[in-house]
């Protein structure tokens, strides 16, 4: 394994351990028990990695073949649980500190997984297919998130509020070109994670939403 691919590997595992623990907040909330609220957790998790392998032709997908990925998720989800019941609990969730959490936890596994997508499509073949590319970081990104959201009833964060689609398209755009141009692949890294996290969580702190029409 090379140095590039370690890295990678490490920015799926934070990726996925990310997501998992917002998912598990979001299912705390919901008042799921603690299956439910492992199962949400790991399928926010995974969910985005899935629905990318299964785009590209790879089967089975990713977290089958590497149990690791979906161990970790349903162990953090755990974790999370028994923190929340024992420690926290309502203390957190009745404030606005749960919610930022959920921000950052899911900015940072929205930014990976785009980035994680779109290598991933390269690494397949299709790197010279911009739209397919970018295509598949995004989904890779939003997928386990709209899962989540369908678990547990309700419409999809990224079809309804805040600006949450959009940094990871745009986000996916700056990395493909910056790799297609050979910018150095850790500058161009870097600068799709801070600029899809940045957007994210000041979107979600500002309340930025794109336009819709309220009916009355």
């Amino acid at each position: 394994m090379s140095f590039s691919q370690i890295i990678f590997f490490a920015a799926e595992l934070i990726g996925t351990a990310a997501f998992s623990i917002a998912g598990t907040l979001v299912a705390i909330r919901r008042e799921l028990d603690i299956f439910g609220a492992v199962v949400v957790g790991t399928v926010t998790a995974v969910g985005g990695g899935c629905i990318r392998d299964i785009l590209l032709g790879q089967f089975p997908p990713m977290m089958f073949k590497t149990p690791i990925y979906a161990a970790l998720a349903a162990a953090l989800a755990i974790l999370v649980f028994i923190l929340e019941y024992i420690i926290t609990a309502r203390k957190i969730l009745e404030s606005k500190t749960y919610e930022t959490i959920v921000n950052v936890f899911d900015a940072l596994g929205l930014a990976i997984f785009v980035v994680v997508g779109i290598n991933t499509a390269a690494t397949s073949g299709y790197g010279e297919n911009a739209f397919l590319s970018i295509c598949v970081g995004v989904l890779t990104g939003i997928g386990g998130g709209i899962i989540r959201d369908l678990f547990v009833g309700t419409i999809p964060m990224v079809l309804r509020k805040q600006v949450y689609a959009l940094p990871a398209i745009i986000g996916g755009i700056i990395y493909y070109y910056m790799i297609y141009f050979s910018i150095n692949e850790y500058i161009a890294v870097s600068v799709t994670l801070v600029f899809i996290m940045t957007v994210r969580i000041l979107a979600a702190h500002f309340r930025w939403d794109l336009p819709k029409i309220k009916q009355k």
